[in-house]
């Protein structure tokens, strides 16, 4: 009997089952920063692939709004190249892009003129007309975090921001990074409560459209072998890792003033912390969700700088050798200063203090030129209390369950396996999926999952402001405890390898090691 073929987890199901998929309503997505990186990289072939799947409103319309002057055809042809090279339902093809392209406008003007946004408001009154948008918005602000509040206090004086009674929506997608530290981060928060609702609020951050962070709390509570394990009576530890082989990448001048605490840590890091160590929340409503993790940032140990120092190790990489090519070092990069001493690695050591983790440390690993691009989790289980093959050989060590986020998304458990013959030999094993294999296709861009939940009005994957507050005051001791000390001599780590050897020392000083993804 020929086993059943799987459904395709991209497309909506047909049938009963399709009464069940929302599908959002009409609007008009307008892209600030439409003729920037990541408009061209990420956004705008995450729509083009909703659309092309049928997933987003057949209604909806995109205006990209820059400073630069350009025509709709120059727009349009710059948004297909970029869709040919990025969207995952690319390269174009006439039905679909015609379609998408029908609807895709641009509206040029200096952002710090009000004129710009009255001349916008009645773009979009003319498009709701022709095109059946209904009045709906989302403004999407892929621009540097400096232009946040300055584009929200705009919109709002436009009348572009809706009132709670209003029939139609509007909401403002933001970018990270979401303020500089804890202080500017409150700030920044007061100042957009001022125009925004919360529930118009939308700080991205797209590890979380990644499909294993959404599966995290599938597989923990949706699984009854794994929840009575995850806890620090059957945990002995975690590791939490993101190791990238590229370096700045032209973002020489933003990395120099963030660093990997600002850039990965702080945002990218916690929240799968987060979803790691949660508690299981009373319903998968957006703020029962939102709630359990703001519960886990809260309850991290707020170490003095001086422990936060002891408790970290920060690192910047030199010249190296990266997947067989050279690379220059990180004071060689463009818009780097000469002298910097912006840490491109961090390794960290938290404690949660709560009933469930108390005891168990989390380890976290994050560096720029390591010798592997991968981000994973990696859930390492107690010994069994008495070893009972000792005969059987070396390969008796703990089972570890790895969640890896990226590349090959999947999920693997090593188990201790008797090797067939006479004796008892042991050996580790690997039970594992991957998307890809076992549905029979790539899971969807993290963008298109949280665009797509942005226009269904769904913020579960999507930062609180009391979240992004707590995630602030987690790291302020690391960043506070780094400035009262010294910097390591840097750089303290060629490119192509896995950080410095002090980080060696942080794990291995508890008995434990770093695991290579």
């Amino acid at each position: 009997m020929a086993a059943p073929a799987l459904e395709n987890p991209l497309r909506e199901p047909e049938g009963p089952r399709a009464a069940a998929i929302r599908k959002p309503e009409p609007c008009t997505v307008v892209l600030f920063g439409a003729t920037g990186d990541l408009a061209h990289r990420k956004v705008v072939p995450a729509l083009y692939s909703l659309a092309a799947d049928g997933l987003a409103s057949e209604q909806m319309a995109i205006v990209g709004v820059g400073r630069r002057q350009l025509n709709e055809e120059e727009f349009r042809r710059d948004m297909r190249a970029s869709v040919d090279a990025h969207a995952r339902l690319g390269p174009t093809t006439g039905a679909a892009w015609g379609r998408f392209e029908s609807r895709l406008f641009y509206h040029a003007g200096p952002l710090n003129d009000p004129a710009t946004f009255d001349a916008l408001r009645q773009r979009l009154r003319a498009i709701d007309e022709q095109h059946g948008t209904q009045g709906n918005r989302l403004y999407y602000l892929a621009t540097p975090p400096g232009l946040f509040l300055p584009l929200t206090r705009q919109l709002g004086r436009a009348g572009l921001i809706y009132g709670p009674n209003d029939p139609s929506f509007s909401g403002v997608v933001f970018e990270k990074p979401f303020g500089h530290d804890l202080s500017s981060a409150k700030e920044l928060n007061a100042n957009i409560a001022a125009v925004l609702r919360e529930d118009q609020t939308y700080r991205i951050d797209h590890y979380l459209g990644k499909e294993t962070v959404r599966n995290i709390l599938v597989f923990r509570l949706g699984n009854s072998i794994f929840e009575p394990l995850w806890n620090g009576a059957h945990v002995d530890h975690v590791q939490i890792t993101v190791s990238e082989t590229l370096g700045v990448e032209g973002r020489g001048a933003y990395f120099d003033e963030a660093g990997i605490l600002r850039d990965m840590i702080q945002n990218h890091m916690l929240q799968l912390l987060s979803f790691v160590a949660m508690e299981p929340p009373a319903s998968m409503d957006a703020n029962a969700v939102r709630d359990e993790k703001v519960k886990v940032l809260r309850s991290i140990v707020r170490y003095s700088p001086r422990d936060a120092a002891l408790n970290s190790v920060r690192g910047q990489y030199g010249p190296g050798w990266v997947e067989g090519g050279q690379v220059p070092g990180y004071r060689e990069e463009g818009g780097v200063s000469r002298d910097s001493t912006t840490p491109t690695f961090a390794a960290l050591k938290l404690a949660i203090a709560n009933w469930r983790w108390a005891g168990t440390p989390f380890y976290l690993m994050a560096g720029k030129r390591l010798p592997k691009r991968a981000t994973e989790i990696a859930v390492r289980f107690k010994q069994v209390p008495h070893r009972l093959f000792e005969a059987g050989g070396p390969h008796t060590d703990a089972n570890v369950l790895v969640m890896r986020i990226q590349p090959d998304e999947g999920i693997a458990l090593r188990v201790v396996s008797k090797v067939p013959g006479r004796g008892v030999r042991l050996q580790p094993v690997r039970m594992e999926f991957r998307y890809g294999a076992t549905f029979g296709a790539e899971p969807p861009e993290a963008y298109e999952r949280l665009l797509l939940d942005v226009m269904l009005g769904d913020s579960t994957l999507f930062n609180r402001r009391d979240e992004v507050e707590a995630a602030w005051e987690a790291i302020m001791p690391f960043l506070n405890g780094w400035d009262e000390t010294q910097p390591p001599h840097f750089p303290n780590y060629e490119a192509g390898t896995w950080g410095p050897t002090d980080a060696e020392h942080l794990i291995r000083r508890d008995g434990r090691k770093w695991r290579r993804p």
